[in-house]
């Protein structure tokens, strides 16, 4: 093997970032035994999760609404209990809204800057770096101009048990 990197695609950073959160999604749904659809056309929300299990007291198959986003801009392992994420003030809006007849979350994915440190494979695992924390804005406030600043609980991190408890306390009637 030569030491010259390999030569990548030309399609910008921003949309290989959106298709690698959308493989990270994928890896989770199908450890925690969930299925995925995609809305067409999407009207903010980029992906349904849907979960069947015999304990859900509302119904046997419980759906939420997930909304993806990336970012490099912010390092890997964040320090404290929180990040800091900006959001256009209508995405906020939409994700926001309470009550609901289905819960929704954001999904935030935070990758490296460069391309070449997003995955490394092995012949025992195929890591994604870095990781993807979750939260549930409903209710959440509008308090800049065009943009609003979240916080995301960095003990929020998005993965298939995550994904099966958020669906376990959707399944009791509770939110995410």
């Amino acid at each position: 093997m030569s030491g010259s990197p390999p030569v990548r695609g030309q399609i910008a950073t921003t949309a290989c970032m959106e298709t690698l959160q959308v493989g990270y999604l994928h890896a989770v749904a199908a450890a925690a035994g969930c299925s995925l659809a995609q809305p067409f056309p999407d009207h903010g929300i980029d992906w349904h999760v849907s979960h069947s299990a015999p304990g859900h007291a509302v119904d046997d198959e419980v759906t939420i609404k997930v909304q993806l986003k990336a970012t490099y801009q912010i390092a890997p392992d964040p320090p404290g209990p929180t990040f800091a994420f900006t959001l256009d003030n209508d995405h906020l809006v939409k994700l926001a809204r309470s009550p609901v007849s289905v819960h929704k979350i954001l999904v935030v994915m935070i990758v490296p800057r460069g391309q070449e440190d997003w995955l490394r494979a092995g012949h025992d695992r195929l890591s994604l770096r870095h990781c993807c924390y979750w939260i549930n804005l409903a209710g959440h406030a509008v308090t800049g101009r065009r943009r609003t600043t979240v916080r995301i609980p960095t003990s929020r991190i998005f993965d298939d048990r995550a994904l099966c408890e958020i669906m376990t306390r959707v399944g009791a009637g509770g939110r995410p």
